[in-house]
């Protein structure tokens, strides 16, 4: 699929557009690779498939397992210029949605005060020309929030498609509302790692794993990972301060253990 060329950089609003690649790593990793995991090439696929039905997707399954990372790398690819990222804290109202898209769109001048004059700008934006709006974080979205979603999506001229990421109970409160679901044309659901994926995918996603015996590669998922990329990454992270503080360290289960307990309690002994 080509890709949907990239606006020109004046034309781009201060938020909304993807970030940088760097950015997708937890903790901005250095030298960290993006990996083209199974669950990458469906998001790849599954979004090409959106975008040429102008439809709508939800991406869901618990933090940490590489949504946010694996959707924005797939997009830089499909459309990097069309693409506006929204993303809330809290439990924003329909309101905060309205001018959270009044930004990422990058409109001039001051949001309408009364929601229809609002709300026509908004479609009549989203008419002009094709936009991918991606909504991460969407657990936190009330049901009127996803209800204000499906009604830009449903004006007979907006030429948009719509990507909800989310944990939590995001697919639970899709699935739950019968004319919202019907509108999703792909659900994806995230999940752990494979034991075989983590064989495959974690040697090559950063230096410091390469040479690294197999099974200790896996005593660090069965004890702490637990096949979330998230995890990987801070491990990762801990890992490699430790190389560079002192580089012919080896890493090995006691230098794994020492990492481990900076993680918490959820690791297993």
């Amino acid at each position: 699929m080509n890709a949907i060329p990239a606006a020109s950089p004046a034309a781009r609003p201060r938020r909304g557009p993807l970030p940088p690649p760097r950015a997708d790593h937890y903790l901005s990793l250095p030298d960290a690779q993006v990996m083209g995991t199974a669950a990458l090439k469906e998001t790849l696929a599954n979004l090409g498939e959106v975008i040429a039905a102008r439809g709508m997707m939800c991406v869901y399954g618990a933090a940490g397992l590489g949504k946010t990372m694996s959707v924005n790398a797939s997009l830089r690819e499909l459309a990097p210029g069309a693409t506006r990222r929204i993303e809330f804290r809290g439990r924003p109202t329909v309101l905060d949605i309205r001018h959270n898209l009044f930004n990422v769109l990058g409109l001039p001048g001051t949001p309408p005060r009364q929601p229809t004059a609002f709300d026509t700008l908004l479609k009549d934006v989203l008419a002009d020309q094709f936009r991918v709006l991606v909504c991460d974080e969407a657990q936190w979205l009330r049901e009127e929030s996803f209800e204000y979603f499906r009604h830009l999506f449903d004006d007979l001229y907006t030429d948009i498609a719509v990507v909800f990421v989310g944990g939590g109970n995001t697919y639970e409160v899709l699935a739950g509302k019968d004319m919202l679901a019907s509108r999703v044309h792909i659900w994806q659901e995230f999940r752990p790692l494979t034991r075989e994926e983590v064989l495959t995918t974690i040697p090559a996603y950063h230096a410091v794993w390469h040479g690294v015996d197999p099974d200790d590669l896996l005593y660090c998922d069965d004890v702490a990972a637990h096949g979330v990329f998230r995890t990987w990454a801070k491990i990762t992270y801990h890992l490699g301060r430790a190389l560079q503080a002192t580089p012919d360290l080896e890493v090995n289960r006691d230098l794994l253990r020492w990492v481990f307990s900076k993680l918490g309690r959820r690791t297993r002994p």
